[in-house]
């Protein structure tokens, strides 16, 4: 088994996303999304994790959470029953051997207020902007759709309502509800299609005094990392490393938060 990473700060919101190995459509199977969906539950009730948004497409997977204060290890812990059992049982099923993932998945800290919800919004428009539905409601493996599905709390539903209502201000499910659909019509009147890369290869996006946090927390791992304006009118910024890519390893000891190593 994998080393759990030492370095997803507890209390953040954490975006990751994670390929399928070569990008592969792995995931192409509805019983392999459904099997990710069970272990993440699985996950929640071992480890402590919140999931605040999903989706599963059939190469790679987005993953909007947050540990307890206390749990500094969930999530790291949660991605490796998850993607683990999600691939022993591909393999099995398929007679199969080699990798099912990638090695590396990349993990993103995002600041509460407009960017969480500007993250959220990315995450539910993934297959809008691959072509493959025109709105989020059309695919059934996603934070969104269960959202549409489930006006109240049931066994089995795996976005964590509560904590969500509260990071967007919502007072109930159904203003929830509405807040999200309106800011996806809002997206797909505006033709907000392009892919934007702050949400999978940043270490933090947010306000410069949040990413200041972020860098000191993280103490010596950013020694090689720059904030950067988001636009010349925006009050947002994003940190980044300044050589190769923040990504996060399933395997190895070290290299959790290391740059991708370039060949």
């Amino acid at each position: 088994m994998s080393r759990a990473s030492r370095n997803f700060l507890p209390g953040r919101i954490w975006h990751i996303t994670h390929r399928c190995h070569k990008k592969e459509y792995l995931l192409k199977f509805r019983r392999d999304k459904l099997l990710w969906i069970y272990w993440t539950l699985q996950a929640k009730i071992r480890y402590g994790l919140i999931v605040l948004n999903f989706m599963i497409t059939s190469n790679h997977i987005h993953l909007l959470a947050m540990a307890h204060r206390d749990g500094q290890q969930a999530i790291p812990r949660a991605l490796q029953l998850m993607e683990s059992r999600v691939a022993q049982a591909y393999n099995e099923r398929k007679n199969r051997r080699g990798a099912f993932w990638e090695d590396r998945y990349h993990a993103t800290a995002i600041e509460c207020g407009s960017q969480f919800v500007n993250c959220l919004i990315y995450i539910d428009m993934n297959m809008v902007r691959a072509g493959v539905v025109g709105h989020p409601r059309e695919w059934p493996y996603c934070g969104y759709d269960e959202l549409m599905r489930v006006r109240v709390r049931r066994r089995g539903q795996l976005v964590d309502t509560g904590p969500l209502m509260e990071l967007m201000g919502a007072k109930d499910v159904h203003s929830l509800h509405t807040m999200r659909s309106e800011w996806i019509a809002l997206a797909i009147r505006k033709g907000q299609l392009q892919r934007e890369p702050i949400w999978t290869e940043s270490v933090a996006v947010g306000s410069e005094e949040y990413l200041r946090q972020i860098r000191s927390e993280l103490g010596g791992k950013m020694k090689m990392a720059e904030m950067a304006p988001l636009g010349e009118a925006s009050a947002q910024s994003v940190l980044r490393r300044t050589r190769g890519v923040y990504l996060c390893t399933l395997k190895g000891k070290n290299d959790d938060l290391g740059p991708k190593k370039q060949g």
